[in-house]
């Protein structure tokens, strides 16, 4: 069974696409413009450093 707001969200991103010609770079463009149009404050997080797992499995076979 297909999920309505899915289906939703992939037709829209796909016309949304097909507006700038798949050019991510301008998809993109579009996007942060709307973003700075909104209103709404922008949270940006640090990236955060992932634990490499290897190293951890190693260290637990020790």
């Amino acid at each position: 069974m297909k999920d309505p707001i899915v289906e939703e969200v992939r037709k829209f991103r796909k016309e949304h696409s097909e507006r700038f010609g798949n050019d991510l770079d301008a998809i993109c463009e579009d996007l942060r413009r709307h973003q700075a149009l909104s209103g709404h404050r922008i949270v940006r997080l640090p990236a955060r450093r992932l634990e490499n797992t290897t190293t951890r499995q190693s260290l637990k076979s020790q």
